[in-house]
């Protein structure tokens, strides 16, 4: 799926008349991160930013993904999706990464494509843009925290600004309550984490559009 939507954003909402771009860039399984980033998407584009959602590629063998029958749907259903380029990161104002937990640590998915950002990061183009993160585990204490303050430390070797969705609407409580990042449970993302990641794309746009305008 590819999502690239621009619009304004205007002053009813008390952001700023300007457009900012975030790249929603996510691995998924079988799916559920793949809901979250969806989301998130959401939440960034209702405040009018221009938004890729970009999925990285996938590394695992055919083998391996045969042996699970969700793992193998989604996979054919994304097989035509755009994948993620370095380019993305480029391009973006800000950043949302999406990865399920894989013993408590960043999918090597993810973390492959991460790996290729040594270029922009030596050239100082990821310092100063805001970042979230968001994950999924199939049990409540499965290690979402722990995947989502790993990928943290990423995001302090770029110079980024964390954007935590913290304890600052109702949305986060609802879904569990993790102030470092929404995190769905279990097999797919209930209605309250997708809210919650909805939320959490709008308040990444919102502090990326106050810092532009300050720049501006």
């Amino acid at each position: 799926m590819r999502i690239m939507i621009m619009c304004i954003t205007n002053s009813t909402n008390g952001e700023p008349d300007m457009t900012v771009k975030v790249a929603v860039i996510y691995y998924s399984a079988t799916g559920t991160v793949h809901a979250l980033a969806q989301a998130v998407a959401e939440g960034a584009v209702s405040t009018g930013a221009e938004v890729r959602l970009r999925r990285v590629a996938e590394l695992a063998p055919e083998s391996a993904i045969d042996q699970n029958p969700r793992w193998r749907r989604h996979a054919d259903a994304t097989a035509s999706a755009e994948p993620a380029a370095i380019d993305d990161l480029a391009w973006a104002d800000a950043y949302a990464f999406g990865t399920p937990t894989r013993f408590g640590t960043p999918a090597a998915q993810l973390k492959q494509f991460i790996d290729q950002a040594g270029g922009l990061w030596r050239e100082g183009r990821l310092a100063d843009k805001p970042v979230t993160a968001f994950t999924s585990a199939f049990h409540r204490h499965g290690g979402s925290e722990a995947t989502l303050l790993a990928l943290g430390n990423v995001f302090y070797h770029w110079g980024s600004l964390i954007v935590p969705p913290g304890f600052t609407d109702p949305a986060v409580s609802a879904a569990g309550g993790n102030p470092y990042g929404t995190a769905a449970t279990g097999q797919g993302a209930d209605a309250a984490a997708l809210e919650a990641a909805r939320y959490q794309g709008r308040r990444l746009a919102r502090i990326a559009i106050r810092m532009s305008s300050v720049v501006a």
